[in-house]
């Protein structure tokens, strides 16, 4: 059975940081992706990785600020996210696409950060 779970979310002030963690059990992914939700908007994509072709991808709202990784022994992955702001509050989530890059077919239940100001 696949499984993705995320931890490290919390409350904050504006200017901290926090690391989320993604285990991923069951299955190694290639291609990977954090999205998030805030309330009362869809889910968004904040980063995706395809570790076999290279490439990793920012949304511009958290460019400079975000960064994923990864750890291979451990087959978990992280975004360590420094200088969070209160529009960064949301409920923030991983996934792995098991066919296709970018098509996200499994997801974790998600980790709530909450940054006031």
């Amino acid at each position: 059975q696949v499984q993705l779970v995320e931890s490290g979310g919390g409350l904050v002030q504006a200017g901290d940081s926090l690391r989320l963690s993604c285990v991923v059990s069951g299955r190694t992914f290639s291609s990977m992706g954090w999205f998030r939700q805030a309330p009362g908007k869809e889910r968004d994509f904040v980063a995706t990785v395809n570790w076999n072709i290279g490439r990793l991808l920012y949304t511009d709202a958290v460019k400079g600020r975000f960064t994923v990784s990864r750890d291979n022994a451990k087959n978990t992955l992280y975004l360590q996210m420094n200088n969070l702001k209160p529009e960064d509050t949301a409920v923030y989530y991983c996934a792995g696409a098991s066919i296709a890059i970018g098509n996200y077919d499994y997801w974790g239940r998600g980790t709530q950060v909450t940054v006031s100001s």
